[in-house]
C-alpha cells in the first residue's frame, strides 16, 4: 500500500482542506503515515499570508525533500495558499517540488499523486470557487472531541494589506443545511466542541441568501444532541448585530468568547487598511457586547507598523488597548505583500519600528493578562480535559469556553490524574498566571 506523508501549516481553515484531502487519499487505499521516511509521497499544506509564513512554507518543503534522497518518497507535493500565490514560479525555483495543488484544486489530490508516481512534474491550480461539503470524505487531525467547521471559504472585504482575495477568491457561503448536516455527523462521531470558522465568519449568509445569516445556522446548531461548545472564530465587527450578541448572550451552547480582529483603532489607519469601520463605532460594539454578555472573552488582533503609521497612530492604539482590556490579543508586524495596495504605499514603516512597537505591545498585554488572570482566582469554570503534564502526572491540562484551541492558554487541574482527555470537570481556579490558570477540582 503507497503511504503519505502531510504537513499541514497556517491556519485553522488551511488544517480543514487539510482534513480533507486526507479523507480523499485514505478512501483511495493510501495510507497516513507520520514518518516521513516511510512515505511514498510527501504533501505540504502552505500558508502564503505574509514573509514568515512564506519562509516557513519554503523552509518544510526543502526539508521534506531531503526524504528524496535519504527515504523512500518519489515525489513532495505543494498544496494550499503558497502554491495558488506563485504556481509556475514554484515549480521553476524549486526543482524538489514535484506538483503544485492550488487552493481551488485540493479535490484533485490524487490527479497530483498519480502524475507523481508516474515521473511527471504537474500545476493543479483549479477554480477559486470551489467549496467542501458534507459528504467530503474527511480525516480529523484534531482531538477526538473538538473540531473546527468552515463555514465559507475566500473574503470579499479587501484589506489594502491582505492577499487572502488573491489566493481563496470572493466569499462564498457554504448552504447552511450542508453545515448542520456536518455538524451533525460529527457529534455522532463523538465531537463534544465545534470552531466556526471562515475569513469572515459574521458574512455569513450574505451572498448565498442575500443577508447575513450566522444567527439562523446557530439556531440549528445549538439543536444538534452532543455538542456543548460551539465557538465563533475570526468575526468581522462590520455585521455582529444586535441579534447575534442576544443569541450569544442567551444560548448556553455558544461560548461566550468573541474573536473579533480589529486590526487597529486609530480611524486614519484603519481607512488606509480599508476597514469599515471607526473607533467610535468600534467602541460602541465592544461596549454592547461587554454589557450583554457578563464574562465574556474577547480576542482581538493588532497590525503594527502598517504604512504611514507614525507615533501618534501608535499610541492612539496603545490608548485603545489601555482602555478596553481585552482578554486576548494578537500583535503581528506588518507584512509588506506583494500585489496588494499597502505593498505599494508610500511611508513604509522600518522594521526595527515595527519590532519595537510589537514589543511594547506585547509587553503592555502581558500586564493586562496577568491582571485579568488574577481577577479569575475563586471563579469555578468546566474545563475540558485534553492531556496530562508529562512531569507530573497527577496534573491534568484543559480548556473553558474561555480558551480557543491552539491560541489561548490552558487551565492546569490538580489532583486530575483519573480524567481523560475529552472529559469535563468542574474546577475552581485558585492562582491565575499571564496566560495560564491553575485551579482545583470542585
Amino acid at each position: 500500500m503507497l503511504k503519505a506523508g502531510f504537513v499541514s501549516l497556517g491556519c485553522a481553515k488551511n488544517l480543514v482542506d487539510t482534513e480533507i484531502m486526507l479523507g480523499i487519499l485514505s478512501d483511495n487505499n493510501i495510507a497516513i503515515t507520520d514518518d516521513p521516511h516511510d512515505a511514498d509521497i510527501l504533501i505540504v499544506n502552505t500558508c502564503g499570508f505574509i514573509d514568515s509564513a512564506k519562509e516557513e512554507s519554503i523552509s518544510t518543503i526543502i526539508q521534506m525533500a531531503d526524504f528524496k534522497r535519504e527515504g523512500k518518497c518519489r515525489g513532495v507535493i505543494v498544496a494550499g495558499c503558497l502554491g495558488q500565490r506563485y504556481q509556475q514560479d514554484l515549480l521553476d525555483e524549486l526543482p524538489e517540488v514535484s506538483a503544485i495543488v492550488g487552493t481551488g484544486a485540493w479535490h484533485r489530490i490524487m490527479e497530483a499523486v498519480h502524475a507523481v508516481l508516474a515521473g511527471e512534474r504537474v500545476l493543479l491550480i483549479g477554480d477559486t470557487d470551489t467549496l467542501y461539503d458534507e459528504t467530503m470524505p474527511r480525516i480529523s487531525t484534531t482531538p477526538s472531541y473538538s473540531a473546527y467547521v468552515k463555514i465559507a471559504e475566500g473574503c470579499s472585504n479587501c484589506c489594502s494589506y491582505c492577499v487572502i482575495p488573491l489566493v481563496r477568491g470572493s466569499y462564498r457561503s457554504r448552504p447552511l443545511e450542508s453545515v448542520v448536516n456536518e455538524v451533525k455527523r460529527l457529534a455522532e462521531q463523538g465531537v463534544k466542541e465545534i470552531n466556526l470558522i471562515a475569513q469572515d465568519t459574521t458574512s455569513y449568509g450574505r451572498d448565498r441568501y442575500g443577508e447575513p445569516q450566522l444567527t439562523a445556522l446557530l439556531n440549528e446548531l445549538v439543536k444538534i444532541e452532543g455538542i456543548i461548545w460551539i465557538r465563533l472564530l475570526y468575526c468581522y465587527p462590520k455585521y455582529f448585530n444586535d441579534e447575534l450578541i442576544e443569541l450569544i448572550a442567551n444560548q448556553p451552547k455558544i461560548c461566550k468568547y468573541i474573536d473579533l480582529p480589529l486590526q487597529h483603532a486609530d480611524d486614519e489607519i484603519l481607512s488606509a487598511m480599508n476597514r469599515r469601520d471607526k473607533r467610535a463605532d468600534i467602541e460602541k460594539l465592544l461596549g454592547k457586547i461587554r454589557v450583554a454578555i457578563p464574562g465574556v472573552v474577547i480576542r482581538t488582533s493588532f497590525i503594527v507598523g502598517f504604512p504611514g503609521e507614525t507615533d501618534k497612530h501608535f499610541e492612539s492604539l496603545k490608548q485603545f488597548m489601555l482602555e478596553q482590556k481585552f482578554e486576548r490579543v494578537g500583535v503581528f508586524t506588518y507584512s509588506q505583500e506583494e500585489g496588494t495596495p499597502a505593498g505599494i504605499m508610500k511611508q513604509q514603516v522600518p522594521d526595527n519600528v515595527k519590532e519595537e512597537r510589537y514589543h511594547e505591545l506585547m509587553a503592555l498585554q502581558c500586564q493586562i493578562s496577568e491582571d485579568l488572570n488574577r481577577d479569575m482566582e475563586g471563579r469555578v469554570l468546566t474545563v475540558l480535559i485534553e492531556g496530562h503534564n508529562s512531569e507530573q502526572p497527577d496534573v491534568a491540562f484543559g480548556r473553558s469556553y474561555r480558551e480557543a484551541p491552539d491560541v489561548d492558554g490552558r487551565i492546569y487541574v490538580e489532583d486530575a490524574a483519573d480524567l481523560q482527555p475529552g472529559d469535563l470537570v468542574r474546577a475552581e481556579v485558585v492562582q491565575g498566571f499571564t496566560y495560564d490558570l491553575l485551579a482545583e477540582r470542585k
